[in-house]
This record gives structure tokens, C-alpha cells and sequence, in this order.
């Protein structure tokens, strides 16, 4: 049974930084593409980047060049760093496969705000 658990979220200025972490259970992790999705309020959740098995990125335009996806999948993890942050990139962040499984698991809330 797969289990993703997201951590690392808070709230953080403008400007500033975060590195989400997402620990995966119950798979083969390292034949999966993983991913980062993010929700916000009122919105649908989406893509944010994701990252084959053979370590091929892709990152949503509206965070280009501030976010970096990696994964270690000695550890089954997988990791998301937010590096000039904008009250835009406020959701809650999840992991999951990509395409995603049925299973999610309960996020971690990122809020940037002065």
C-alpha cells in the first residue's frame, strides 16, 4: 500500500526559501516519474515539476528557474526547493506519482506573505 508523506512547508516571505521533502512507502520507488503538485485555495491542483526515473525534469513555466526537483532513491525520497518565493506559490504542496496515483497524502501548507 503506497504512503507519501510531505514535509517542510511554513510560511516564508517574499523572496525567501523552502525545501519540501516527501518520503514514499509501499512501491518501487525508483521506477516511478515522481512529482510535485500544488492546490490552491479554490483552484485545481496541479503540476509543478516532476522528475523521471532517469532523472529527466519538467517544471511549470510559472516556476522556471526557482525550483529545483530531486529525488534519492536509495532513501525513497523526493525533494522540492523553492528558492524566490512569491505570494503566488502559496497552496498546499503534495507529491505523488506522475501521472498520479488514486492515493494522496496530506500535504504540507506553503503560504509566502509579508
Amino acid at each position: 500500500q503506497v504512503q507519501l508523506v510531505e514535509s517542510g512547508g511554513g510560511l516564508v516571505q517574499p523572496g525567501g526559501s523552502l525545501r519540501l521533502s516527501c518520503a514514499a512507502s509501499g512501491i518501487i520507488f525508483s521506477i516511478y516519474a515522481m512529482g510535485w503538485y500544488h492546490q490552491a485555495p479554490g483552484k485545481q491542483r496541479e503540476l509543478v515539476a516532476s522528475m523521471t526515473s532517469g532523472g529527466r525534469t519538467y517544471y511549470a513555466d510559472s516556476v522556471k528557474g526557482r525550483f529545483t526537483i530531486s529525488r534519492d532513491n536509495a532513501k525513497n525520497m523526493v525533494y522540492l526547493q523553492m528558492n524566490s518565493l512569491k505570494p503566488e506559490d502559496t497552496a498546499v504542496y503534495y507529491c505523488n506519482a506522475h501521472p498520479p496515483w488514486n492515493y494522496w497524502g496530506q500535504g504540507t501548507q506553503v503560504t509566502v506573505s509579508s
